[in-house]
């Protein structure tokens, strides 16, 4: 029905405030609806908080009684922190429920639709099923697999080059596409980099945004040999995220002290096939944490390492109107290509502006 997408799309924009907020939860937004009037919103603002159907259902009140109920994720029936929604939704006097998307969690599964049909509740899902599902990818990946959803994030010359080999710290995206990297950050549960760009850019891998808003993710460092400098400004700043270094087995335990002392997490794993730091042990280990989400921002190696290992599910590629040619980092090295079918690919989502750069965002192909 008509009027059910459009109830549906504001309770997807309810849903939205809680975008960066909810983890390891996914984001949910609710509608009361009563006559085809808007009686009562509501989202899920933080994980041990109530849901967006509980916010909804007690800003409508009484008047919740034979009127319909759109959620984007479909009402849970299992008491975690908090208790089933469906019992709240049962309670009310809700006499019908649309739903978004089903819930890939398998403590609900379909239990949510069906407990409520079970009660004489009219349910209807799959209303805007796809944009209730890209509110919550990272959700959707850890809640059936354990890992955090990989965002992969480069800017780069319109040639593929991320900075000039001589090691030149200089801008190459303009200040606009900067200000959306932040945004990117403030809703991911976790930032990675490599030991070369800690190194050669000395970042903070802060969220700033206007107004000091914004939320730190945590930092992680992959660092097999455990380089990073105590002095570095990730760990001499003032932030609400720690950092995370992740070694191999043989790495000094007396660097490890150190940074330690500095405010480190010290992670060690294993080694892969290559001699370096196994990525799908340090994902598992973020999985483990309950971060759904990890934001790659490089360098070179970690991208190359991430697409080889077919661990990337999601892309942001930010392209300025300049040319570096030879003299510029790639962005990927060798990915050991036999023929072009082997490449790794992406579907794209969107493309937008920021100024003269162009940003590119796609899903990977699996």
């Amino acid at each position: 029905m008509k009027d059910d997408r459009a109830w549906m799309q504001l309770a997807i924009r309810e849903a939205r405030k809680g975008l960066g907020r909810t983890s390891p939860n996914p984001c949910v937004g609710a509608v009361v609806v009563k006559n085809n009037k808007l009686i009562a919103t509501g989202f899920h603002e933080k994980a041990g908080t109530p849901h967006a159907e509980v916010h909804a259902l007690r800003g409508a009140g009484v008047q919740a009684r034979g009127a319909t109920i759109y959620v984007t994720l479909e009402p849970c029936n299992h008491t975690g922190r908090t208790p089933p929604c469906t019992q709240a939704i049962l309670a009310s006097g809700i006499k019908r429920v649309v739903v978004g998307m089903l819930d890939p969690n398998p403590l609900v599964a379909g239990g949510g639709c069906k407990t409520l049909g079970a009660q004489g509740v009219e349910v209807v899902h799959g209303v805007l099923a796809e944009e209730c599902r890209g509110l919550n990818r990272p959700f959707m990946k850890h809640v059936t697999t354990g890992l955090p959803w990989v965002l992969m994030k480069a800017g780069m010359s319109l040639d593929g080059r991320l900075a000039l080999a001589s090691g030149q710290c200089a801008w190459i995206t303009n200040e606009q596409s900067r200000r959306q990297v932040h945004r990117v950050r403030d809703r991911v549960d976790a930032i990675l980099i490599g030991s070369e760009t800690a190194l050669c850019d000395d970042p903070a891998l802060t969220t700033r945004l206007p107004g000091r808003r914004g939320r730190d993710p945590l930092r992680v460092i992959l660092d097999s040999a455990l380089r990073l400098p105590v002095s570095a400004k990730m760990l001499q700043q003032e932030s609400s995220a720690p950092t995370w270094i992740f070694c191999g087995p043989e790495a000094d335990v007396k660097r490890a002290e150190a940074l330690i002392n500095a405010g480190a997490v010290i992670k060690q794993v294993r080694l892969d096939e290559a001699g370096q730091l196994d990525l799908g042990a340090v994902l598992c280990e973020l999985g483990r944490a309950q971060l759904t989400s990890v934001l790659v921002e490089g360098g070179s190696r970690v991208h190359t390492a991430f697409l080889r290992a077919n661990l990337v599910d999601e892309v942001n590629i930010f392209v300025a109107p300049i040319f570096l040619g030879n003299d510029g980092v790639p962005l990927v090295d060798t990915l050991g290509l036999q023929q072009v079918a082997d490449a790794p690919r992406f579907s794209t989502t969107r493309v937008r502006r920021f100024g003269n750069d162009v940003l590119i965002e796609g899903l990977m192909e699996k």
